[in-house]
């Protein structure tokens, strides 16, 4: 009994040290930045964990060429309106989104999980970035993650991000909740869901690749006087765009589904397959009893 006793306050020990417990001390595991010999160009040699930051061949951002093939806006979005609990890991600005609503694309839902932001934006588009990058990061129930990136350019000022630019926390602090205020994260969209698409990595270290990016064509207004309170924080928290390599962007209709998402797209032939298979093996007893 002493043993097992002994064994369950290890593992109790464990749980409150580990880093998968602190988001925040998660982040500073490995100090890493957007500058001087901790910045992006370091990341690769910084920890053998951060190794793909360097290796890596589909990494992100990315510059969009004027070529790039434009997908229809057939993202389905059910985000919802969700009480602000707003972190400063040290890196950016970010709002985690347990009951956010989730995305569906391709037949697959994402739940979201937490948004961010980026300055300048880290995607460019045919070589030009925009004031700042807005990024909303999903996770499927088979633990693939898919972000949104929405471009935010300089113009009049967003009501809906006001909730979080009144807010900023300008020391590193855990997710605190920030009491009577809320975000109505369907509304940080544009009205126009068209969409880039493309695989690539997270853009922080560790920068884990097969990352599904839907980088949303049409940007959305922000004032400068938003713009500037973030700078005051972050003056550059934005990835340097990686070569895109073999890599294509591609049109969500032209993906091959499996699975149930297949059924769910293509029910009536589904239907069909199932009716016949069937029909014929009644057939085939009925057949067999008359022999």
């Amino acid at each position: 009994m002493r043993k097992i006793a002994v064994l369950f306050i290890v593992l109790g020990l464990l749980v409150v040290v580990s880093p998968l417990a602190n988001p925040l001390l998660a982040q500073h595991a490995v100090h890493w930045s957007y500058e001087g010999d901790t910045g992006p160009e370091h990341w690769g040699d910084l920890a053998p964990e951060f190794a793909l930051c360097a290796t890596g061949t589909e990494q992100s951002p990315v510059d969009i060429p004027a070529g790039a093939p434009l997908n229809p806006a057939d993202i389905s979005f059910h985000y919802q309106t969700v009480p602000l609990a707003i972190l400063n890991n040290g890196h950016t600005i970010q709002v985690n989104t347990p009951t956010g609503g989730s995305m569906t694309v391709g037949g697959k839902t994402y739940e979201l999980a937490q948004f961010h932001f980026h300055l300048p934006s880290e995607h460019e588009l045919n070589g030009a970035s925009k004031n700042m990058e807005l990024h909303l990061v999903h996770k499927a129930a088979d633990g693939e993650l898919a972000v949104v990136g929405v471009f935010l350019g300089a113009g009049a000022e967003n009501a809906a991000l006001a909730p979080v630019f009144n807010n900023l926390p300008k020391e590193e602090q855990d997710a605190t909740p920030v009491e009577g205020v809320s975000v109505d994260v369907g509304a940080l969209l544009p009205a126009e869901h068209t969409f880039y698409r493309y695989d690539g990595s997270l853009t922080t270290p560790p920068c884990t690749q097969g990352v599904k990016w839907h980088v949303l064509s049409t940007p959305v207004e922000i004032s400068q006087a938003q713009i500037d309170a973030f700078k005051a924080i972050f003056s550059d928290d934005a990835r340097p765009v990686q070569p895109l390599g073999a890599r294509q962007f591609l049109l969500v209709s032209a993906l091959p589904q499996t699975g149930m998402d297949f059924f769910a797209a293509n029910g009536i032939v589904g239907g069909v397959g199932v009716v016949l298979l069937f029909g014929g093996v009644g057939l085939l007893v009925v057949s067999r009893r008359r022999a």
